[in-house]
């Protein structure tokens, strides 16, 4: 396997940026350096509903495009002239836009008094060169968002670098830490329809799940979700599978689309629990998750799977945090393992966590339906799932963690009374 590039230090977690509509945009731009900035836009997965045409020009371009032509919903002008050439091109676009239709100026000159000459001419938004893809993209996303909803919710999903090495395991105690030890409300979603084991593992029997979600589309809506999701906590509402073969599981690219979208206009934060198949649907879910955590055991053909997912994700990716790198069941007795090291250095990328092996704990668990947490307080697994949590939510400190302020003060009351 060739040499990977030296692990690069994980970024904190984003603030999630919604895709666009089914929208068409044209960009007319002046430089190399933003219309190469625009192609890297256009590519991104939020984009994958938009239809957008870039070219070079600038707004003389543009008005000579559509000085006969229907408008699209978006135009994006780069500018490098004087702001009187500007805005005289502004007019002269104004008066073959179609109504709707929303113009974004990237300019060269930090100009507040043109920036608000601009905004009273009807500009959507006036962004300064240079510019990253992402704040291109926010001002794109923020176009359309409805300022009527809550925050979009962050979309978390986990899968196993092969099967068998405790991706459900993680995701649902990832979950359920984010919901008790962070204050974050949480969903955990089971996406193995037919071999599902979040039911279990929460000690939750509930009569609807994902399957309805799925399998009736039209149905789908705010209220229906509502209903499927059963309460497991607090903090912590849960999608499950029905775990029932009456059906072939054979879904269509889009299937969970509506679904996804839904759980991310009511929950902050979504936790996906990823089945190991290698589908359409499934690469369609990694690629739009905000973020993805592969769970690897330290042996060669979990090496080789992460490798490749993470190969893939970053080259679909190219604009989000690179995928987390999560080590399951180290220290298995008798087993030669790779050192994490290794893992990290294979796929340039730290590793997030390392979760030591523990048939008793996990098994105890597992077979009474409880989180790693509820067997073992406080210990080093449980911390660790805590740990990966924090990282993934981007809240620095855990609700328990504010709590430790105080145990200075008990040990020394406690100390007194002895």
């Amino acid at each position: 396997m060739a040499e990977a590039a030296r692990p690069e230090r994980e970024p904190p977690a984003e603030e999630p940026i919604a895709p666009l509509p089914r929208i068409t945009l044209q960009a007319f731009c002046e430089t190399p350096e933003v219309a190469g900035t625009m192609q890297t836009v256009a590519a991104d997965r939020r984009m994958d509903k938009a239809q957008a045409r870039i070219q070079m020009g600038g707004p003389a371009a543009a008005v000579e495009a559509f000085r006969g032509a229907p408008t699209p919903n978006v135009i994006v002008l780069e500018t490098t002239s004087e702001p009187t050439a500007l805005v005289a091109h502004l007019e002269a676009l104004a008066e073959s836009c179609d109504s709707g239709t929303k113009v974004v100026v990237i300019g060269h000159v930090n100009d507040v008094q043109l920036y608000r000459d601009l905004i009273r001419r009807g500009v959507s938004d006036y962004l300064i060169a240079p510019l990253g893809v992402r704040d291109v993209l926010r001002t794109l996303s923020e176009l359309y968002a409805n300022p009527a909803t809550q925050l979009l919710g962050r979309s978390i999903a986990v899968v196993g670098a092969k099967g068998g090495v405790g991706a459900s395991t993680v995701a649902h105690n990832i979950a359920w830490a984010m919901g008790r030890d962070l204050d974050a409300s949480t969903a955990i979603v089971d996406l193995d329809i037919a071999f599902g084991t979040a039911g279990l593992d929460f000690n939750q029997d509930p009569p609807q799940g994902i399957a309805e979600a799925v399998f009736a589309p039209d149905r789908l809506d705010a209220n229906m979700l509502d209903r499927l999701l059963s309460r497991c906590s607090e903090n912590l509402t849960l999608l499950a599978a029905p775990a029932m073969l009456d059906r072939t599981i054979d879904l269509d690219e889009g299937a969970l689309d509506l679904l996804l979208e839904l759980l991310r206009a009511s929950v902050p934060t979504i936790v996906l629990d990823v089945p190991h198949v290698w589908s359409a649907w499934t690469k369609r879910t990694l690629i739009a998750a905000d973020e993805v955590v592969i769970v690897a055991a330290p042996e060669l053909a979990s090496l080789r799977n992460a490798k490749n997912l993470s190969d893939l994700l970053r080259a679909a990716r190219p604009n989000d945090v690179p995928p987390r790198l999560v080590l399951n069941q180290v220290g298995l007795a008798r087993r030669p393992e790779i050192d994490a090291g290794e893992f990290a250095k294979a796929l340039g990328s730290e590793v997030l966590a390392s979760i030591p092996f523990d048939a008793q704990l996990f098994g105890t668990a597992a077979n009474n339906g409880q989180m790693i947490a509820e067997v073992q307080p406080g210990g080093k697994v449980a911390e660790s799932f805590v740990q990966i949590a924090t990282t993934l939510t981007g809240r620095g400190e855990a609700r328990r963690g504010k709590r430790s302020l105080f145990e200075p003060l008990v040990a020394r009351l406690k100390r007194r009374k002895a």
